[in-house]
């Protein structure tokens, strides 16, 4: 196994060191529950020279998983910083799995993709030079293109040219991508530059609850029904004096995602679900959230059914 990564005490006992940098930690340090350093493969590297058939890790950076079986195998050296380039390279491309070969792409009728319930993962056939080559599994389901290729290259990268990890910071941003037949890509172009200086820390804390409530209208008025009870839980909790840092009164289908009223055609909705949702920092206010949406089905706008309410703990990220 892979330790390493727990620095909780070290961020408890440094934490004033840490602050000036990053000023919201000083004030959520009585709500920390843990603080977890992303670590990089030279720990696994060294799993696999030891003979782990299975190496089970913490806190580990996703293409770093990937990056450890090809140092291992090519014996590249851990500081030649192109090779390490181009494995991070093929990392980042897997870590996601399907979304390589169409999940998350699929967007019909603009991006078709067959037998999705069938989704094929991707393979890797690497070179000792870190040159690559994608496949899937001949007769599953999906798409595998450079399309995709490139969609899942972007994925969570904010700089293409300094991709920073904790091996190598990477160079994507002349990679180039080749369909040599179907459902086979062969990739090139990537490089690297020295690690950087620091890990990435993620704290994790206490950040209240969200109690919510959801119940449904349909038929002629459901919409305008639907935003009658939004309009009376808001009331009620006011009344309630309850203290909510945040709250929502969504009718999905229609504001939910984009959080302003979207045109809708073809006349009104037939069918509407309110959510309301509030953040809270105490858990009996959560619930009250929910119970007043529930108290909808007879002290509410007509015709409301199939109510859902829960309340759950909030655990806020800080990266530093």
């Amino acid at each position: 196994a892979v330790t390493g990564d727990d620095v909780l005490t070290h961020v408890r006992e440094h934490i004033s060191a840490y602050s000036p940098a990053h000023p919201a930690l000083a004030a959520i340090e009585a709500r920390i529950v843990s603080a977890n350093a992303y670590l990089g493969a030279d720990p696994i590297v060294q799993a696999l020279d030891d003979g782990a058939d299975v190496v089970v890790t913490g806190r580990v950076a996703d293409p770093s998983l990937f990056l450890a079986p090809l140092v291992h195998r090519f014996r590249w050296p851990m500081d030649d910083w192109p090779l390490l380039g181009r494995g991070i390279l093929v990392g980042h491309l897997l870590e996601c799995a399907g979304q390589l070969t169409g999940g998350y792409f699929a967007d019909p009728p603009f991006n078709a993709v067959a037998d999705m319930a069938e989704l094929g993962f991707p393979i890797a056939e690497v070179t000792a030079d870190g040159g690559a080559t994608f496949s899937k599994v001949a007769g599953t389901g999906g798409l595998l293109s450079v399309a995709t290729c490139t969609e899942q290259l972007l994925y969570e990268v904010h700089d293409p040219a300094a991709y920073l990890t904790p091996d190598v910071t990477a160079d994507f941003s002349a990679v180039r991508f080749m369909q040599t037949a179907e459902n086979v890509v062969q990739a090139q172009g990537a490089a690297g530059g020295p690690r950087p200086e620091h890990l990435k820390v993620m704290v994790a804390y206490r950040d209240g609850y969200i109690g919510e409530g959801q119940l449904s209208y349909a038929g002629p008025g459901a919409e305008a029904r639907a935003r009658l009870a939004g309009q009376i839980v808001r009331h009620r909790l006011r009344s309630a004096g309850l203290q909510v840092d945040e709250l929502r009164c969504e009718l999905i289908g229609l504001d939910s995602i984009a959080c302003t009223p979207q045109p809708h055609s073809g006349g009104a909705p037939r069918e509407v679900r309110l959510r309301v949702a509030g953040r809270v920092s105490d858990p009996r206010a959560a619930a009250r959230i929910g119970a007043e949406v529930e108290a909808l089905y007879t002290n509410g706008p007509a015709a409301g059914g199939g109510a859902f309410k829960s309340v759950r703990e909030v655990i806020g990220l800080l990266p530093i």
